[in-house]
């Protein structure tokens, strides 16, 4: 997945610090400043559609709550364990989804992007393949899809929709399910992956929250599975891992672990995340005056996360990453 002398350079739901995240104007302005690679987080509607948003839950990036007309549809829902209300992609169709506009998530640390609010819909994941084939032609490179299924087991037990059915789908309708197709599938569970790699060759990763374990695999943890033993297990059935950047260096020493080594050891690559430059995802050490939404001493974390040998980064400031490993 490396092949090449620097890091893939992964937009984390677009250039999400420039736009709000998951609109194809992100996607666009991401592939447009350098990205090797643009990824869309996917729910589902109720009619089966892949959609791109953060989560199921559509009131933190949409402006659902202000619309009146879908009241009705407000839930509360136990997912993953945790208890959320609101109103969720599943239970809209297309139709009615199309109707919404996105909005900035983090307006407290991105206030410019506010500016966006209100102005892009809803994107398929058809329309962001499609998105990323125009480019493709306009640009005569080859971008990357890097694609994650949000909550496939919730959705599976409490809705009986299988995302991976879904996935598989569109992935066969773009032809990229074959292990060269320019596209990547990312869960944080373990059961959907492993159904994946038994039917499909698209490359997979595993990815790794700093807390607990796998929601799906209850006895396990996320500790125990990034050990060498626990790393050569997941090399069975994925081609990476996607680990949370503080397992693979300490944030306030800029120390490097041993996770990248053990993983390649065990034929994984590696692909952390996630590089951000606000003061607001900064570890307090990095973090310089004017407020959470001022530039903090990022290239200082971005160039230890380089040195520690990951074969790629998840990253909200494309352009800023762009011109720091174009710099080296």
């Amino acid at each position: 997945m490396s092949g090449s002398t620097r890091p893939l350079i992964i937009a984390h739901r677009g250039s999400s610090g420039e736009r709000p995240e998951h609109t194809l104007a992100a996607y666009e302005l991401a592939i447009d400043q350098g990205a090797d690679y643009i990824e869309p987080d996917l729910v589902v509607t109720k009619d089966l559609v892949l959609v791109a948003r953060h989560e199921n839950e559509l009131s933190g990036t949409t402006d659902v709550a202000s619309r009146e007309e879908f009241e009705h549809l407000r839930r509360e829902k136990t997912i993953d364990g945790r208890r959320v209300a609101g109103w969720f992609a599943e239970d809209f169709t297309l139709a009615e989804l199309r109707t919404l506009r996105a909005r900035e998530r983090v307006g407290n640390i991105r206030p410019a992007n506010t500016a966006f609010n209100d102005l892009y819909q809803v994107p398929t994941f058809d329309e962001v393949v499609r998105l990323v084939r125009a480019k493709e032609a306009e640009t005569g490179r080859t971008i990357g899809l890097y694609p994650e299924l949000k909550h496939p087991t919730f959705l599976l037990e409490a809705e009986g929709i299988d995302m991976v059915d879904l996935i598989i789908r569109d992935l066969r309708q773009h032809g990229l399910d074959g292990a060269d197709a320019p596209a990547i599938i990312q869960i944080f569970e373990v059961t959907p992956l492993q159904r994946l790699n038994q039917r499909i060759d698209t490359r997979l990763v595993l990815l790794i929250h700093p807390e607990g374990g796998p929601y799906d695999e209850p006895s396990m943890r996320w500790a125990d599975m990034i050990t060498p033993t626990g790393l050569a297990e997941i090399a069975e059935y994925a081609d990476g891992i996607g680990p949370w950047l503080g397992y693979t260096l300490d944030p306030e020493t800029m120390q490097t672990t041993s996770l990248v080594a053990d993983a390649h050891e065990a034929g994984l690559v590696v692909h952390p995340w996630t590089l951000r430059k606000e003061n607001g995802f900064l570890p307090a050490s990095l973090q310089a005056d004017g407020g959470p939404a001022a530039d903090g001493q990022y290239r200082r974390l971005w160039n230890a996360a380089i040195a520690t040998g990951a074969d790629g980064f998840f990253t909200d400031n494309v352009r800023e990453f762009v011109e720091l490993v174009e710099g080296r």
